[in-house]
């Protein structure tokens, strides 16, 4: 005899015993091999394919003043974590200072003091607000991670790219919630992550990228750019550009070597060296180490614009002269 299938409203991510027992499902139901307990009173479903919020959502409805925090809260809000804090599965929950520190398996318990707007309801979870989470990973992170981590937080694009997005927060709020915590953990690494966040990466490797060219003679690219055509046009969206050079840089990351990927990306070459731009494309491999490769991309494809330019100009002279004569 087979297993009772689970209640529909049960397999949407994480639910508590108690919920389920409110849908009429019993405790020795609870416990068989399609149901994971990650934690007392926690039950998830194998059946279910739901998304970060969903699977933590039990953890805040267990009572009503567990909170989301630190990189769990960057789950939720699908931040630009590092990848060594991205394969860390603890659960950080925290409850205000004068409650006691949540203690369960695979949870990292906090007391913390919030203050209002601080924590906030996203897709049914009790969690930390997009700028106190970037604030809180500021104790675990270095000033380079919590840059990328800052990116995305304020990230936007206008109504010019294919999908426009609004920021998580701003950089008001970002820099409102450090004058509001003078006395956290993580203070001096927030302060000096704040003045190089920028809007417009989408992802830890575009900041990477920013930043080692940002911190050379090379100068930092802007973010935010659209190419346009003769008619004027949305026509690139660059990930970074040097405008005056008319050079766009564009990071591409593994999912780049699909069939059908590999084919829009040589589209876009071409449209952006017929509006006469130089396309440089980066990979993963060329932002690793203390001199990424990238400098030498860079560098090369600026040479070689100035090359190109020197030759149009002299040419330029010479049609002149002839003209004159």
């Amino acid at each position: 005899m087979g297993l009772a299938p689970l209640p529909g409203e049960l397999l949407t991510g994480s639910f508590t015993s108690a919920t389920a027992e409110a849908f009429g499902v019993s405790r020795k139901r609870q416990r068989q091999p399609d149901v994971v307990i990650p934690s007392r009173g926690v039950r998830i479903p194998l059946e279910s394919s739901a998304g970060a919020a969903a699977n933590l959502r039990a953890y805040t409805a267990l009572d009503e003043t567990s909170v989301l925090t630190h990189h769990s809260g960057g789950r939720i809000w699908e931040l630009g974590l590092p990848p060594w804090l991205q394969e860390d599965w603890r659960i950080h929950v925290a409850r205000e200072r004068e409650g006691s520190r949540p203690r369960r398996q695979n949870v990292v318990g906090h007391r913390m003091t919030f203050k209002p707007g601080e924590v906030v309801m996203h897709d049914g979870v009790r969690v930390t607000s997009p700028a106190r989470t970037w604030l809180d990973l500021a104790n675990l992170l270095t000033v380079d991670e919590l840059i990328a981590v800052g990116d995305s937080v304020v990230a936007s694009h206008g109504t010019d790219f294919p999908r426009p997005k609004e920021p998580l927060a701003t950089m008001h709020d970002l820099h409102r919630m450090i004058a509001a915590h003078p006395g956290m953990r993580g203070m001096k690494t927030a302060r000096l992550a704040i003045d190089e966040i920028r809007v417009g990466a989408d992802s830890p490797q575009e900041t990477k990228m920013r930043l080692a060219l940002a911190r050379t003679g090379l100068g930092e690219p802007a973010l935010n750019h659209v190419i346009r055509n003769g008619w004027g046009q949305p026509a690139v969206w660059p990930d970074a550009a040097y405008i005056q050079h008319r050079l766009a840089l564009q990071y591409d990351g593994s999912h780049h070597s699909d069939a059908r990927q590999v084919r829009l990306d040589n589209k876009r070459r071409t449209v952006t060296e017929r509006l006469g731009w130089t396309e440089v494309r980066v990979f993963k491999e060329d932002l690793e180490g203390d001199k990424p490769f990238v400098l030498e991309l860079v560098k090369a494809a600026l040479q070689s614009r100035h090359r190109a330019g020197d030759v149009q100009n002299r040419s330029r002279g010479r049609g002149h002269a002839r003209t004159d004569t």
